[in-house]
């Protein structure tokens, strides 16, 4: 029996990292069926919606969604909406989960951060007149209840020993107080589960010198996106990072990675961030032997010193692929 995702390239080196991506994911659990759709800014262009109906539809009634990259307009263009925003509202995908482990030799990383993706900073509703500007900052106990049950429920199925909830409640007390508290709620149905909590500033400080310490974060929108992208650097920086957007009826997988005009249609674009989102979309649908062997041709290809050159390496998206598929091949996998 056949399980269908979609996948949405979306533009410029989403192009080539997410036909990888699928190439991989398709050796690794064969039983996959893919359905393509177009989006992005240059889909807008063409079309004047940068996520026409046919690929809401298709993210919608698909098991998962593999996503690109998308390019935003270096100019304003009236009725433009960013795709991955769009994605998150339409299809309730209220978690952003990034995890950030250290694939290279060496490396002792293995951290969880769970973000909340609905409201915050991020949940729209800037103003200006030209002299101010304001921007609300809306926190809910719902939301945040939420998030917390998520990163709470993956730590217990993770065995992981620790939640930490980042805020700034010493400056923001009734935001991130009401964020913080609303988490500790939730904490007490988790009794094995130690809790502690860190401040946003000292939090980043400790991720970047002291990654080893963490082991799932929660926090709110706007420091759960700048704290992944610090611990980023530890899992070998953004060509390695993947992440998942996840709601109770689907989920999004995407490479953290932008769209890099600069380099697209080259075919150095390194692909493995896209792989290893794959493999996060194959342990959503419950088939962790296809994603830890996905995770283990991915490193063992790295091992091998076979890298694009945004690792130092010289090889191509092309070889990355044939050899991460190499190892999917080989006789330990059989």
């Amino acid at each position: 029996m056949s399980t269908r995702i979609c996948a949405i390239p979306g533009d410029g080196i989403g192009r080539e990292v997410v036909p990888a991506a699928i190439e991989v994911l398709k050796a690794a659990a064969p039983y996959l069926t893919v359905e393509w759709a177009e989006a992005g800014f240059e889909t807008f262009r063409r079309t004047g919606s940068s996520l026409p109906d046919e690929a809401l539809r298709l993210a919608e009634s698909a098991a998962a969604t593999l996503f690109g990259a998308v390019s935003s307009p270096l100019q304003p263009a009236p009725g433009y909406a960013s795709t991955i925003l769009t994605l998150r509202r339409r299809l309730d995908l209220y978690a952003c989960v990034r995890p950030v482990r250290g694939l290279q030799p060496g490396s002792n990383v293995d951290l969880l951060i769970v973000r909340e993706n609905t409201e915050g900073l991020y949940g729209g509703g800037e103003e200006s007149d030209g002299e101010r500007a304001v921007a609300r900052r809306v926190i809910t106990r719902a939301a945040s209840r939420r998030i917390a049950e998520l990163a709470f429920r993956l730590a217990r199925q993770m065995g992981r020993r620790r939640v930490t909830i980042v805020h700034k409640a010493t400056v923001l007390p009734k935001t991130c107080g009401l964020f913080r508290d609303s988490v500790r709620e939730v904490a007490r149905e988790y009794g094995e589960i130690a809790v502690d909590e860190m401040l946003v500033d000292n939090a980043a400080l400790q991720l970047a010198a002291h990654p080893e310490t963490f082991d799932v974060v929660v926090t709110t929108n706007l420091f759960g996106d700048i704290l992944s992208d610090v611990a980023a650097l530890h899992a070998g920086g953004l060509g390695l990072a993947p992440s998942a957007n996840i709601g109770d009826r689907t989920a999004v997988f995407e490479p953290v990675h932008g769209s890099a005009p600069d380099i697209a249609g080259r075919g150095i674009a390194n692909p493995m961030a896209a792989m290893l989102a794959g493999a996060m979309l194959l342990d959503y649908l419950g088939d962790a032997v296809a994603a830890q062997a996905v995770r283990e041709a991915a490193s063992a290809t790295l091992a091998a010193g076979i890298a694009t050159p945004d690792l130092g390496g010289t090889a191509g998206t092309r070889e990355i692929t044939r050899a991460v598929l190499d190892r999917l091949a080989a006789p330990a996998r059989l």
